[in-house]
């Protein structure tokens, strides 16, 4: 079975910094695509950003344009999202997502994905 597990999430100031890991098991994560969504309490699961199977490729959400990078380490099987600029309104639990995508395209809703990590907690206080 394929695997994912998120870490570095946590408490953070406004306009601090916190890098996500999404770390893979049980796949070729190489071959997949991922991405990271986010999910604030009583709010829909909204896409984040997402990468290629081979990182040429990456996709924002307009929010965070220009202030988190979405990267992957195919030989350490893991995904990053770097974010910077941090507002209260980034505080939401953030999942990491991967699944095969014989196109290539990355897709931007929950439905397209087919492996979730456990979520990781982002508090970015006011």
């Amino acid at each position: 079975q394929v695997q994912l597990v998120e870490s570095g999430g946590g408490l953070v100031q406004p306009g601090g910094s916190l890098r996500l890991s999404c770390a893979a098991s049980g796949g070729t994560f190489s071959h997949f695509v991922a991405s990271w969504f986010r999910q604030a309490p009583g709010n829909v699961r909204e896409f984040v950003a997402g990468i290629s199977s081979t990182g040429d490729s990456t996709y924002y959400v307009e929010p965070v344009a220009g202030r988190f990078t979405i990267s992957r380490d195919n030989a350490k099987s893991t995904a990053y999202l770097q974010m910077n600029s941090l507002t209260p309104e980034d505080t939401a639990v953030y999942y990491c997502a991967a699944d095969l995508q014989e196109s290539g395209t990355v897709p931007r809703i929950p439905a397209g994905y087919r492996y979730w990590g456990q979520g990781t907690q982002v508090t970015v206080s006011s």
